[in-house]
């Protein structure tokens, strides 16, 4: 990976960084369901950028070492929630076609789309449901329950696609479509967090194939996976999701929807920033 002159502290400071993001995305797994992805992609843009790594991959890269880690987040995540017994399992089985079709397509795209594309991809979807979760009302309501198909298996389709080009695990659509249904905002929750075990496994065989042989990725990666931030951030991720499992069924629903409203917004302002400034 290529390095400017950074000295000892300069990369202090980016270890340090990448450290902090474990510990907010393992906190956010168990906390919203989203695997951490609205706060890994954004940090890995800055620090890969700042190591030097090619700017028509760094977005790439970030979002495919963000879903590579969202694995075994996800897993710990749904397993407290599954032990608490909010999980819509049945929901969840029949999102599996779907959400993998999803997941392939995106995969196809990620071979193709440009950084920039990606960044107002991921800045315009985290504004949008950040904005519902802080607007939220009571009569913002498509029925009375989750449809079925042929609409279950579009909103699953749509909800993988969208979720392996931002790099995240499926939480903030499927928390959003969920809730515009009338389910409880801890179940949608709780139900994200399998959701996200859905996607990342075959996002992550899928961001190897998009990226294989990129002679512009940094070294110690495997396509737009790098294995350098995954073993960086999967220890301390995994160490934060059982507290904040915790934290969601301490908290009400309004509080995780401001809060998780409020993040998506600060999330979006940021990649906004970056799309005009770089």
């Amino acid at each position: 990976m290529p390095l400017p002159e950074l000295g000892v502290g300069g990369l202090l400071v980016f270890a340090l960084a990448i450290a902090a993001s474990g510990v907010v995305s393992g906190l956010l797994a168990g906390l919203l369901g989203i695997g951490g992805g609205a706060v890994l992609v954004p940090v890995f843009y800055q620090v890969f950028g700042l190591l030097g790594v090619d700017e028509a991959v760094r977005m790439h890269l970030s979002v495919g070492s963000s879903i590579a880690i969202i694995v075994p987040t996800s897993i710990s995540s749904f397993r407290g929630h599954l032990a608490r017994g909010v999980v819509d399992t049945a929901l969840l089985r029949t999102y599996v076609p779907s959400l993998t079709l999803g997941v392939v397509l995106a995969s196809l795209t990620a071979a193709s789309i440009s950084s920039f594309s990606l960044r107002v991809i991921f800045a315009a979807m985290i504004f949008l449901f950040g904005l519902r979760m802080l607007l939220n009302r009571q009569s913002w309501r498509l029925g009375d329950d989750v449809p079925g198909n042929p609409w279950r298996f579009g909103a699953g389709t749509i909800i993988g696609y969208l979720s392996t080009l931002m790099g995240i695990g499926g939480g903030i659509l499927n928390n959003t479509f969920m809730t515009l249904f009338g389910r409880p905002i801890h179940q949608a929750v709780a139900t994200s967090s399998g959701v996200g075990v859905i996607i990342s496994i075959p996002g992550t065989f899928g961001y190897i194939w998009a990226g294989w042989g990129d002679p512009r990725l940094p070294v110690l990666s495997t396509g737009y996976i790098n294995w350098i931030a995954v073993a960086l951030v999967i220890p301390i991720a995994i160490f934060m999701t059982p507290y904040g499992v915790r934290l969601a069924h301490a908290l009400s629903k309004r509080q995780l929807e401001v809060g998780f409203g409020l993040f998506c917004l600060f999330v979006s302002a940021r990649f906004a920033i970056s799309l005009v400034w770089g």
